[in-house]
């Protein structure tokens, strides 16, 4: 005899015992309640970026992991924006890089890394396996090689420029500050074009990092990037140092938004490496 459908089964169970339906509803709302207002703000630094404009382009669900937070576009197949927090890193035995990136469940479409393979590009990672293994552990690693963190780099950029600028952020910035905020993304011009191996990925044009210094007395310092997809390796970072303006123009997102608002305004025009480099 055929067994019946799970959810028939729990139907059932709610109609015979109605209180039980009456618990699940309040655990579920509590829980809910517990992710909205309280677990995510700790994961993210003077606001969740918000969107500036009601725009599909910039729709996002957040997926909350153990060591970062992801702001995802099932539309766009990418992170749209990361956000992790780093400190200074403790003498410690490197953890073995996973083999595998892998599917992440919460993402609609199920992007596979085999969505990547012979697509000419590397799949870029936003929260970066290194920093993220050695300050919070092997579970926070493994969920940074989860597709819903992954995008669309060239080999060139991925293992070059990219990579530069996460080793600069975890061995050098941290050293000048008790606690650095980052915050991280693709950017993606009119004319989007998509993998020719996955219709579900877009490809950016160029991608971002919005770094905020917290110093021992509290006071705040910050640098942001945008590195286009076709930078050229050798070239310095410091070409590439913009405002937090400008990246919030080219994002659709406004970071720091709880903020003073003179005092992210004042933050966030600044063009200027003075306190990093």
């Amino acid at each position: 005899m055929r067994k019946p459908p799970l959810a028939h089964s729990f139907l059932s169970l709610f109609i015979k015992y109605p209180k039980l339906l009456f618990i699940a509803l309040l655990l579920g709302g509590l829980s809910y309640t517990y992710e909205l207002f309280i677990a995510r703000d700790t994961m993210v630094f003077q606001g969740i970026p918000k969107a500036t404009e009601n725009s599909w382009k910039t729709f996002t669900r957040i997926f909350r992991n153990d060591a970062f937070m992801v702001g995802y576009s099932d539309i766009r197949g990418n992170p749209l924006w990361v956000v992790y927090k780093l400190s200074t890193p403790k003498a410690s035995q490197p953890l073995k890089r996973p083999e595998n990136f892998t599917s992440d469940w919460r993402n609609l479409s199920l992007i596979a890394p085999s969505d990547y393979t012979n697509s000419g590009y590397d799949r870029g990672h936003m929260a970066p396996n290194r920093a993220i293994a050695q300050l919070y552990g092997k579970i926070a690693q493994e969920e940074t090689f989860l597709m819903t963190n992954i995008t669309p780099q060239k080999p060139s950029l991925n293992q070059k420029l990219w990579q530069r600028l996460e080793s600069l952020e975890f061995e050098a910035f941290t050293q000048k500050f008790k606690t650095v905020w980052v915050y991280t993304g693709p950017l993606f011009n009119t004319n989007v074009k998509r993998l020719k191996s996955s219709y579900w990925v877009a490809i950016p044009d160029a991608f971002y990092k919005i770094y905020v210094g917290i110093e021992a007395d509290g006071s705040l310092k910050t640098l942001a990037f945008i590195l286009p997809q076709n930078a050229k390796a050798n070239t310095p970072l410091e070409k590439f140092i913009v405002s937090i303006d400008t990246v919030e123009k080219s994002s659709g997102f406004d970071f720091l938004h709880t903020l003073d608002d003179g005092i992210e305004n004042e933050l966030e025009k600044q063009i200027q490496k003075e306190g990093w480099f």
